[in-house]
Parts: C-alpha cells; sequence; structure tokens
C-alpha cells in the first residue's frame, strides 16, 4: 500500500510493506497550493509512479488534498470516531494507473463543536492521532502544534472532541503585517525571550494589551530587536496553552514536527503540565491502520 500525506504546502510519500514496515519515502514541496490547474492525478503520478509500476495498487491519501481546494471534497465525519469510522467513510478518487486496477482513496476530516456549540473541523490531524493511540491509551489529551493548533481528547480509543487555535497563522500575520514586524530583525532563537514571553502570557490584561507590549518592551530597551520574535511566539502559545489547561489533569502528548514540539514542550513545563512527544510519523501509522478498515476491491 501506499500512505500520502498530502497537505497544503507539503507532499509525502510512503510505500509500506503487508508487515506495516516502511520500504521507501519521499517528500516534495507540492502541497495543494503548489499544484497548478488542480493537476492533483498527475502530480501524483509523477511522485509515485515507479511504485505503481512495481505492483502496488492501493493508495490512501489524507490531509489538505481531501478538502474543497483538493482534488475532491471528502465530506467529514463527526466526533466521535475512530479509525473504523474514517475507514468506512474514505472517499473514491478515480485514477487510471499505468497498470491498471489503482485504487485511489482519500481520508475525510472530522467535525465537532466547542465548548460553546461553535464548529470545529480539522483535515490531517486524525490521522495523527490514530497513529499515536497507542501510546496515547483509550483516554488523554492531545496537542498537534501548527498553523492552526489543535487539542484533541480521546475518550474510549476514539476522537471526543477538539478545538483549535490559530497560533502559528497569528504569529506569521503580526511579524509581517503588523507595525509589531517593523521593529523584530533577523536573529537566532532566544529561550529567555520565548520564556518571558510565556511568563508574560499569565499576567492580568489579556492577549490584546500584551501584543502591544511587544512594541513597548522594545521601544524602552528591555527586548532586543532580534528577539522580539521568540517573545511574541512564547505570548502566543502561552496563551494558547492557559486556554486549554483550565481544568485539564494528565499528561498532554505532543504530535508535530520536532522543533514545534520541543517550543511546546517548554511552554507547558513552564505552566506546570507534564508532556510526551511523539515523533511526527504518526501520521503514516494512522493511514495504516486506517487502511486496515477500507474496503479494498
Amino acid at each position: 500500500m501506499i500512505v500520502i500525506d498530502w497537505g497544503t504546502s507539503s507532499f509525502r510519500a510512503f510505500r509500506i510493506a503487508t508487515d506495516g514496515a516502511v520500504l521507501d519515502r519521499r517528500s516534495a514541496p507540492r502541497g495543494i497550493m503548489h499544484v497548478e490547474g488542480g493537476r492533483f492525478a498527475e502530480t501524483l503520478r509523477e511522485h509515485i509512479d515507479d511504485w505503481l509500476t512495481a505492483g502496488e495498487s492501493r493508495v490512501l491519501l489524507s490531509g489538505m488534498i481531501g478538502s474543497r481546494q483538493g482534488w475532491k471534497e471528502a465530506p467529514y465525519v463527526p466526533c466521535p470516531a475512530g479509525a473504523a469510522e474514517l475507514g468506512a467513510a474514505l472517499v473514491d478518487v478515480p485514477f487510471d494507473g499505468a497498470q491498471g486496477n489503482v485504487q485511489v482513496k482519500l481520508v475525510p476530516g472530522m467535525n465537532g463543536t466547542d465548548a460553546s456549540g461553535v464548529a470545529e473541523v480539522m483535515r490531517g490531524e486524525e490521522t495523527q492521532i490514530i497513529g499515536a493511540l497507542a501510546m496515547i491509551g483509550s483516554n488523554g489529551l492531545a496537542c498537534l502544534p501548527g498553523t492552526h493548533s489543535k487539542w484533541v481528547r480521546v475518550e474510549d480509543g476514539r476522537i471526543a472532541r477538539f478545538t483549535s487555535h490559530m497560533t502559528g497563522e497569528a504569529f506569521s500575520a503580526l511579524r509581517d503585517h503588523t507595525i509589531l514586524g517593523r521593529m523584530m530583525k533577523d536573529g537566532a532563537p532566544n529561550d529567555a525571550a520565548f520564556n518571558a514571553g510565556v511568563t508574560r502570557s499569565a499576567e492580568p490584561g489579556g492577549l490584546l494589551h500584551h501584543l502591544f507590549g511587544v512594541r513597548t518592551q522594545t521601544l524602552f530597551g528591555k527586548l532586543a530587536e532580534t528577539d522580539g520574535a521568540s517573545y511574541l511566539s512564547g505570548l502566543l502559545i502561552g496563551h494558547e496553552l492557559r486556554a486549554e489547561l483550565t481544568g485539564a489533569q494528565g499528561e498532554v502528548h505532543l504530535i508535530g514536527a520536532p522543533e514545534l514540539v520541543a517550543l511546546y514542550a517548554r511552554a507547558l513545563a513552564a505552566c506546570g503540565a507534564k508532556t510526551i512527544s511523539h515523533d511526527a510519523d504518526a501520521s503514516v501509522r494512522g493511514l495504516i491502520i486506517i487502511g486496515e478498515h477500507a474496503r479494498w476491491q
């Protein structure tokens, strides 16, 4: 089987043996935003044609490739749900393989609501959670840092509910498109400045007030221009964590890119939370598990 994590900016493909071992892997900056004219079939063939020629006939895709902006929209599966529900809701995509009999399926995203009934959606993170369930256990809390960070509550081995935070996107927008960025200079990440931002997030005033302090701290020489980005990162992540940790118990399972996971682990420790970090290949394991529940011909 071939499993593919196809997101907004990247494409990661893995050839999987019958026992679940990864036989080969490859990646490219060919996320859905970098595929012109909806040429998804051609892009897929370009990257995996040799695997198809070698006899692979089952291809499972997850991520934004199944969104409205992707190849074909795969409807959301409501919470609570697990691998069985996701596997039963896979969407078939027509694809002409060079050897014939190639089946391409999309993993659906998931939807739910927050505590106030406002809609929540995710697409791609569900495969990472499924892949990490063996470590999370039947019940637990997971955080998936990223452009839109997800906090996922697992109950009885299924994804019960989740919330989203636009932390990564807010950081980029504030740094690149507001007055805060005018006083930021490139520099190496500064742990002390990051920690100071996390500490500030616990103080009175709220996020919007704290953000203006990024500028004034620099104006009055309390924050170096090269440390502004690290301070801003700590401030935003700190506010995210404190919103999610209210009433939370137990360890937080961190899943994602090593650099982001390390940042969140440091911030969570500063907030008094214990963490367990998982590797970024959880999505591969999740796709394999979901694929076991698929209705292949």
